[in-house]
């Protein structure tokens, strides 16, 4: 029998780096569907107050705040900080989800300025400040309000399954590359994971990895069929794939699951 409050994080809060993206949307849902108040946070304000507005409609009952915030500036962080703190509000939950990865489409921009070749510092420092750093950054400054939580809180570091193999780059247009900076911040992602396991378990702060694999959002079709092949499934996931997972990493159904790197992805990762 189904323990459900093993799954409830009824008056807890949850906050989302990235909260604005294709999967911050799904993890935000995932924890609202278990009650879980939520705390959005992104850079984009746009698409922000629109996914605010969104999920408040669906959701009226429980309380859904959000901050444009910029995971690589300390200022910017301690804004939302010093909010919660005038409110009171201890964490639950705080799920890193803030990157950039460049996009598979008909133009490919990013993805052709892939290579070794045609590496660009100032590009490779912003993807790794936003995707590696700003984790850092996140966790140093809430880790506070994480530490208040008496019953214990969570963190859970949104990885890839690149984050355990290396990019295909035969599945890529002609001439484009996943950027090296993708590989390097996913595995970097598993190793932050690891070390805040064995530091914050003394303050009853557990922290996982969660690893997806491809969701299918508007890729060209010859890309989807490539990838589809390397899958065991023989598809890409949903956009909603990854609620379970969400919703068993981030409460006590997940009590004993501490430093781990769990990976989603079909079974490409297998072969």
């Amino acid at each position: 029998m189904i323990n459900k409050t093993e799954y409830s994080l009824e008056n807890q809060f949850s906050l989302i780096t990235g909260a604005a993206g294709l999967l911050g949307e799904q993890h935000a849902i995932a924890l609202l569907d278990i009650s879980s108040n939520i705390i959005l946070t992104d850079i984009n304000a746009k698409k922000l107050n629109k996914l605010k507005k969104k999920l408040q409609t669906i959701y009226p009952y429980l309380k859904i705040l959000s901050f444009v915030m910029d995971v690589t500036s300390e200022e910017s962080i301690k804004k939302v900080l010093k909010i919660l703190i005038k409110n009171k509000i201890s964490l639950k939950v705080l799920i890193n989800n803030a990157a950039i990865d460049a996009k598979v489409d008909n133009k490919n921009k990013a993805l052709k300025k892939g290579s070794i070749e045609n590496l660009n510092l100032k590009t490779l420092k912003k993807e790794i400040d936003v995707g590696l750093i700003g984790y850092i950054l996140v966790i140093k400054i809430f880790m506070d309000l994480l530490k208040k939580n008496k019953k214990g809180s969570v963190i859970l570091n949104i990885a890839s399954d690149l984050s355990i193999i290396a990019p295909n780059h035969n599945i890529y247009p002609k001439n484009s590359y996943k950027p090296i900076s993708y590989s390097v911040i996913k595995h970097g992602i598993v190793g932050i994971t690891k070390y805040l396991a064995t530091y914050l378990n003394r303050y009853n702060i557990r922290c996982n990895t969660l690893s997806p694999g491809s969701v299918k959002n508007m890729q060209p079709k010859t890309f989807i069929n490539k990838v589809k092949k390397l899958i065991p499934l023989n598809r890409l996931a949903r956009h909603n794939e990854y609620h379970g997972a969400i919703k068993f990493l981030c409460t006590n159904a997940s009590s004993y699951m501490n430093g781990q790197n769990i990976i989603i992805d079909g079974g490409r990762s297998i072969w």
